[in-house]
């Protein structure tokens, strides 16, 4: 039976999606195309219509999953406390934590990303430079330095937010205390580093 072509898309969105869940929750390596499929409500069968490999879907899967951690930016936005308290409020939450799979793809991907394709670092990188751009767009400016201090801090602090959580995950289990204080700080630090005080 022949799919119309509104259906082929769906699929191939419902796979890229299941693929961005599973790969940010597990790992690329630690996932399946079967297992994809399945998530995506679709059988094995059909995948290889839509992706030449794991690979092209990874990159997909990637790019996607950027997409969709930069469109709750600006929700932030409207936030009484302001853009980046409010971005930095929400990424380093205990709900962030501890659901990676709806997370940000930085702090999922970054461990294993240079073993992997360099279709998928290409995605990755283009990422993490759009990232830089939205938090440099939220930081005042820094007595002269210009656009090149903003971005500046706007590396430090995302790189910051990325190896915080990675560690506030892998504490949380045998040190909850801890994992809580990475999070408390960061949030404290990087907000005054944000303000052009630290």
């Amino acid at each position: 039976m022949k799919v119309s072509k509104e259906k082929a898309a769906e699929n191939r969105a419902a796979i890229v999606t299941a693929a961005g869940r599973l790969f940010r929750e597990r790992g690329f390596d630690k996932v399946g195309v079967a297992e994809i499929t399945k998530a995506a409500g679709l059988t094995h069968g059909g995948f290889y219509g839509h992706f030449a490999s794991k690979d092209a879907l990874a990159a997909e899967a990637c790019e996607a999953a950027f997409a969709e951690s930069l469109d709750r930016l600006p929700a932030d936005e409207a936030s009484a406390e302001g853009a980046l308290a409010a971005f930095l409020t929400r990424y380093l939450s205990e709900r962030h934590r501890d659901h990676p799979e709806a997370g940000c793809p930085m702090a999922a991907f970054a461990g294993e990303m240079a073993r992997l394709d360099p279709a998928v670092q290409d995605r990755f990188g283009a990422g993490v430079e759009r990232f830089f751009a939205a938090v440099a767009a939220r930081l005042p400016a820094d007595g002269g330095a210009g656009d090149a201090g903003r971005r500046a801090r706007a590396i430090a602090i995302v790189s910051a937010l990325v190896g915080g959580m990675a560690l506030a995950r892998a504490t949380a289990r045998t040190g909850p205390e801890l994992s809580l204080e990475i999070l408390d700080a960061l949030r404290t630090q990087l907000g005054a580093w944000g303000d052009g005080q630290g």
